[in-house]
């Protein structure tokens, strides 16, 4: 046994009685829709990147501040994952499927070494979630109820407790919604490449949308 696995972390007396009702619940559940959280839970993120590409086509006919921060909103994922991971490296939470003795989870048991605190998943989703709330507000509640759903699947498959699902919520949100808001300084730079060779792919801005009439 390594130092690193004794200086692990057992969170499961923070809540683990809730993490084993969600997963029983997941036991006695159709299994109809065992599979669809379970694909949910393993490929949901990917609508988040559709997310972002829509707001990007969209923003082609919206003012350069819109742009800006649509442009920016996969960095302040990265970002958020960045941070993220620091934490997951500061605490070796063991996950609960590892921990928690007879769980059985809907997917894999992740490697021991991959730590649980916070969720990854949960993290990339509100802070994409939330860096769209800033440009397309209607777009952004569907991206958070997504993101929403996404945390409550990371329990319900058993790979995560619900304290890293709610930490991660706060992880993505607190990272994103500064970042966010300072992307909306980079509008004089969209601007500029609007008028350049990167005009067909930033858009005309609002001109797009008064020359269709919207």
């Amino acid at each position: 046994m390594t130092l690193r696995t004794l200086l692990a972390y057992d969170g499961s007396g923070i809540d683990g009685g809730l993490y084993t009702t969600v997963t029983h619940w997941a036991a006695d559940a159709p299994n109809w829709l065992d599979q669809i959280i379970k694909a949910w839970s393993n490929v949901g993120l990917g609508v988040f990147a559709l997310f972002m590409l829509w707001a990007w086509w969209q923003a082609r006919a919206a003012d350069s501040v819109v742009m800006a921060r649509v442009l920016a909103s996969p960095l302040v994922v990265v970002a958020a994952y960045v941070v993220n991971s620091v934490l997951k490296s500061l605490v070796h939470e063991v996950r609960p499927c590892q921990q928690i003795a007879g769980s059985v989870p809907l997917d894999p048991c992740p490697a021991v070494g991959d730590w649980s605190f916070p969720s990854n998943h949960t993290v990339i989703a509100f802070s994409a979630a939330v860096a769209l709330w800033f440009a397309y507000r209607r777009l952004a509640w569907i991206a958070l109820l997504a993101a929403v759903l996404m945390g409550a699947s990371r329990v319900w498959v058993g790979v995560h407790y619900p304290h890293d699902v709610l930490v991660g919520m706060l992880v993505g949100v607190l990272v994103a919604i500064p970042l966010a808001l300072a992307a909306g300084r980079a509008a004089p730079l969209v601007e500029r490449a609007r008028a350049g060779a990167l005009g067909p792919f930033l858009g005309a801005g609002p001109a797009v949308a008064v020359a269709q009439g919207r």
